[in-house]
């Protein structure tokens, strides 16, 4: 029985240091059906020189410049391209482990359409990871280790674009790279959660991770943190949130000023809570703020949570827990 192909998409951009380490680990994929369809995103380094050397080596490799400019018109094009019954998307940057193709098709395979096949990653940098970078490795795979990943979608992207997989028809059920919306992976992974593709549970790493300082999710006035939260409320606003009940928003620092400007602006009504004694009773952008006791005196609120302490996180899930209030129904951690 011949085995589906499997479609790479692969934008790239000035990534001739790492491009020769993102193809050897395709090459060596345990499972050989596959295509690595390379969009050129009008790179000035030799990134398209080395990808069109291997092109003419294995005709499995294939290579396109971008028409039009960005990332969102690179993988359209890739995506145009392609002809694989499944579909999986990979950063020039990055590394597969050699059975990732392998362990995702096996897991589409067994558990058919409507579901998304994610993996284990593991952070690596030349200069060592931050604290940051190795907890959120750590949430991240904690999530994917039971399949529980859009649990916690509103606090970041919690399906790592560069390690998913899915049937054709499924991508394009949910619009695929249709969307215009940056951060485009996060927009992606809301897709997933909107069509209630289930994900897979995986214990194994499939992916390694690079982290450098010019890489472009850390440049890019695209990855802005406000574009992340624009997108958290248009999606929360659409899928989650519920006009019939009170909507009330902890915290009062940076993230929760910037989400109730947001929420001002599209005439959402909210209660404001806040633990800082300096802060309670004043008026913030003509919001007053409550002492987070006054949660009581609404009828079947929902929250949407600011605060990025981790034990303030803690102590505030307890609270939730104590009033019977579900995750992802009743509340929801915006960090």
């Amino acid at each position: 029985m011949s085995q589906p192909l499997v479609s790479i998409v692969i934008p790239f951009k000035n990534t001739d240091a790492f491009i020769n380490e993102c193809i050897s680990s395709i090459l060596n994929q345990t499972y050989p059906n596959w295509e690595a369809i390379f969009v050129d995103d009008n790179s000035k380094d030799k990134s398209y020189k080395i990808v069109e050397h291997i092109s003419k080596i294995d005709c499995r490799v294939k290579l396109y410049k971008n028409k039009g400019d960005g990332i969102i018109e690179a993988i359209r094009t890739a995506y145009k391209h392609s002809s694989g019954s499944y579909i999986t998307r990979m950063d020039s940057d990055d590394v597969m482990t050699p059975t990732r193709l392998e362990t995702m098709v096996s897991n589409l395979e067994k558990y058919g359409k409507k579901h998304l096949a994610v993996g284990q990653v593991k952070y690596f940098r030349a200069d060592g990871l931050s604290d940051g970078f190795a907890r959120y490795e750590q949430w991240l795979n904690s999530l994917t280790v039971e399949g529980n990943n859009y649990s916690e979608i509103f606090k970041e992207c919690v399906i790592p674009s560069p390690c998913w997989m899915l049937h054709r028809e499924d991508f394009d059920a949910c619009e695929g790279f249709n969307s215009n919306i940056y951060p485009e992976d996060y927009d992606l992974a809301f897709r997933f959660y909107k069509a209630n593709y289930t994900c897979i549970p995986c214990n194994k790493v499939l992916l390694h991770w690079r982290d450098y300082s010019t890489r472009t999710s850390r440049t890019h006035k695209h990855y802005a943190e406000n574009s992340f939260l624009d997108l958290k409320v248009k999606y929360f606003l659409e899928l989650n949130y519920d006009a019939s009940r009170p909507l009330a928003v902890w915290g009062a620092g940076h993230k929760g000023k910037t989400l109730a400007k947001i929420l001002l602006k599209l005439n959402i009504s909210f209660y404001w809570i806040c633990d800082n004694p300096k802060k309670i009773g004043k008026h913030i952008y003509e919001q007053e703020l409550f002492n987070f006791d006054y949660l009581a005196e609404l009828k079947q609120p929902q929250s949407i949570v600011t605060v990025a302490n981790s034990e303030a996180q803690k102590e505030i899930k307890r609270y939730f827990e104590t009033q019977n209030m579900q995750a992802m129904i009743d509340y929801f951690f915006f960090c």
